[in-house]
């Protein structure tokens, strides 16, 4: 299992899902370009002192990611993704794919990897945070691989 941030743009979210990637021993992937300078102190401040423990790797870009990890299943997370997370059958080796906070992910990465996930939502907002939205798909992607460890 691994997180993958395609083009993140808040400091905060990314330095929480670093957080949630270290309390998990999850990898994650940061694709450039980010929102923000990777010493960022905002960044640096939401994963607190948690860094060093995170397997981070930043890509210059996403063919960049595919080529070096070649995971064998993209999941695309999308609020227009047709499957809801609890409907959805995660595998232990997948890359969940999260895009940026203010666009989502492209039209284009969506149809190029059709495997999508969405959460459902039935308030009056267009989508969750970024960083509340990773650490549902992947404790539910934990829980459903049986890789969440007592």
């Amino acid at each position: 299992m691994r997180i993958v941030l395609f083009e993140p743009e808040i400091p905060p979210n990314t330095g929480n899902i670093a957080r949630l990637c270290a309390a998990t021993k999850t990898p994650l992937h940061l694709i450039e370009p980010l929102g923000f300078k990777i010493d960022n102190k905002h960044l640096k401040r939401a994963g607190l002192d948690y860094w060093p423990h995170v397997d981070v790797t930043v890509h210059p870009d996403f063919d960049h990611f595919v080529n070096t990890v070649n995971p064998p299943r993209m999941v695309m997370a999308s609020t227009k993704a047709a499957t809801p997370h609890h409907r959805f059958e995660f595998h232990p080796d997948d890359a969940i794919v999260m895009g940026p906070e203010t666009r989502g992910l492209p039209a284009e990465m969506m149809e190029q990897y059709p495997v999508g996930v969405r959460i459902p939502i039935w308030g009056e907002v267009r989508s969750l945070n970024l960083s509340t939205a990773t650490g549902i798909l992947l404790f539910e992607a934990l829980r459903q691989t049986d890789l969440i460890v007592d």
